[in-house]
C-alpha cells in the first residue's frame, strides 16, 4: 500500500451476553452523571469514539439486532446481522469484515463492544501508527498496555483476507500468531484497551473505579 487507508471500524456485539444476564452492548457507560447522559451505553459510547477516526462504522450484531439497530442507527453507525452468532465470535468478525470489503475499505479497526472505548488519543495512536506500519509491509497493528494486549485492532486488507480465508471455527489469535512478523504491537498509556466485561461483579468494579479516577 502507497496510500492511507480507507478505514472502516467494526463493533462486534452479537453475543448472548450470558454471564452478564443482560446485552453487555446496552449497559449504561458512561456512568450517569447527569440525567442527559442516561441512554448512553457501551455500544453508543464505542460509536462516537469511533467515529472521527473511521469512515463508517458497523455493528454486528445477532439475535439482539433489532435491540441495537436503533442505537446504531441513533448515532450514525450501520449495522449488520450474524445469521449464526452460535458459532461464536470469529463468526462474527467474518460478517463484520466481509461487509468492510462489501463497502469498498481496504482496513478495519476492530473491537469488542464489552467494555468502556479508549481514548481519543489512543485512537489516534494506533491510526497514526497502522499508516506508518503498512509503508514497511505490516498487516496490522495490536495496542499493549502493560503486559497485555487488546482492541481496537487495526487490520488492513491482508491480515482481513487471511481471517475471511479461515474456517469457521477458527480463532482470531490464532490466525494473528500465524502472521506475527506482520503484525506491529503499539504501546499506549491505556488501561481501557484490555478491559473485559463479562459479569455484573466486572461491570460494577469497572463504575467504581472509574468514579474514583475523577
Amino acid at each position: 500500500m502507497g496510500r492511507a487507508p480507507s478505514l472502516c471500524a467494526v463493533i462486534l456485539a452479537a453475543g448472548e451476553s450470558s454471564r452478564m444476564g443482560r446485552d453487555k452492548a446496552l449497559l449504561p457507560w458512561p456512568p450517569a452523571t447527569a440525567p442527559q447522559n442516561e441512554s448512553q451505553t457501551f455500544l453508543s459510547s464505542w460509536i462516537r469514539a469511533l467515529g472521527p477516526f473511521n469512515d463508517m462504522v458497523i455493528v454486528v450484531a445477532g439475535q439482539n439486532y433489532e435491540n441495537l439497530a436503533p442505537v446504531a442507527f441513533e448515532n450514525g453507525a450501520f449495522i449488520v446481522r450474524n445469521p449464526h452468532p452460535e458459532n461464536g465470535q470469529f463468526s462474527s468478525l467474518q460478517v463484520g469484515l466481509q461487509e468492510v470489503l462489501n463497502r469498498g475499505r481496504d482496513a478495519a479497526m476492530i473491537t469488542l463492544v464489552d467494555r468502556p472505548p479508549v481514548s481519543a488519543a489512543t485512537l489516534q495512536s494506533l491510526e497514526s501508527s497502522f499508516a506508518s506500519a503498512i509503508l514497511s509491509g505490516k498487516w496490522a497493528v495490536v495496542p499493549s498496555f502493560g503486559q497485555k494486549h487488546g482492541h481496537p485492532v487495526i487490520a488492513g486488507r491482508e491480515l482481513i483476507e487471511a481471517f475471511l480465508k479461515a474456517p469457521a471455527d477458527a480463532a482470531a489469535r490464532d490466525i494473528e500468531h500465524q502472521h506475527q512478523e506482520k503484525i506491529e504491537y503499539v504501546a499506549v498509556e491505556d488501561s481501557a484497551i484490555a478491559v473485559n466485561v463479562n459479569t455484573p461483579e466486572d461491570y460494577a468494579n469497572l463504575i467504581s473505579a472509574s468514579k474514583t479516577d475523577r
